[in-house]
Parts: structure tokens; C-alpha cells; sequence
């Protein structure tokens, strides 16, 4: 599957706003038929980075909204290598983070959820370019469906 070119747009207000209309106000379901829900709030934790070694995100970044199209390629690509992500505060891998990479080393990090139906949910929590991670992203236990969905049925999330 071809990935998009860069998506270039004049403001951030611009990217803002076909954040909101592409993916807070549209369905998007990965591949393997999860919801993926997107919420306003995380445009600012996806699209910005910090400007000093604080990790407080306080710049926009026109290279991270430049991918935003990726976003929903990586999720419905089936091809798209698929990792637990790594829980800082707890410092292990968890089970219901989904890392997806489709592109070279652009992630895209969604948490997972059950509805009230019992099947799985996501939430999308941020993408980037992991040009210095990668590899460690790579080496992570691979995702499963199966441990996800005993781990929040354990949990009752």
C-alpha cells in the first residue's frame, strides 16, 4: 500500500481543522475492525513537540501534521507491523497499547478499550516519527488481540 505525500496546508488552524474533519468527525476502523476514536484534545499531543528538554509540548510541528493522512493509512493497512507500546509511568510493556508502523519509522500509538458490547475500541494517542527509536519499537513484544482483550476483561475497562 503507497503512502500519501506530505500533506501541506498554510497554518496550524488549517491542520487544526482537517484534523477535526477527518478523523474526530469520521469513522475510521483498522484493518482488523476496531473503531478507532479520535478526540480534539490530542491534536496538541500528536502535532506538537517541546522546544527545550522539559518534554513540555509547546511548538508546532509542521513535520509531525505533514503526515496526519498517514495516520489512517497505517490503521487500515494490513501489512502494518503491530508492537505493544511501553507504559512510562509503570515502566513495562502494555498489552492493550497498539504501536503500528506501515511507513519506514512512522508510528502511530492508539490505546484499546472495550465497549459495552465486549469488543474492542481504540482511542488514537499520538503518531510520530521515531527516527531515534525505532529499532527499540521494533524489538517490543508483538500486539495480540487475544492477550489485549483477556488483559481489559481482566481489568473490567
Amino acid at each position: 500500500m503507497a503512502r500519501s505525500a506530505l500533506l501541506n496546508l498554510k497554518t496550524e488552524a488549517e491542520y487544526h481543522d482537517y484534523y477535526k474533519r477527518e478523523y474526530c468527525r469520521k469513522s475510521v476502523v483498522t484493518w482488523d475492525g476496531v473503531r478507532v476514536y479520535f478526540k480534539d484534545a490530542r491534536f496538541a499531543h500528536a502535532f506538537y513537540e517541546s522546544s527545550k528538554k522539559d518534554s513540555q509540548k509547546d511548538l508546532f510541528s509542521a513535520a509531525r501534521a505533514q503526515r496526519m493522512n498517514w495516520i489512517r493509512e497505517t490503521l487500515v493497512n494490513p501489512q502494518s507491523s503491530i508492537f505493544q507500546g511501553w507504559d512510562k509511568k509503570k515502566r513495562r510493556y502494555d498489552t492493550c497499547r497498539r504501536v503500528c508502523i506501515a511507513y519506514e519509522d512512522f508510528v502511530v500509538v492508539i490505546k484499546m478499550g472495550l465497549k459495552k458490547t465486549g469488543e474492542l475500541k481504540a482511542e488514537f494517542v499520538t503518531c510520530f516519527k521515531a527516527d531515534n527509536s525505532i529499532s527499540k519499537i521494533k524489538g517490543s513484544p508483538k500486539w495480540s488481540k487475544k492477550t489485549c482483550l483477556k488483559a481489559l476483561n481482566k481489568k473490567g475497562r
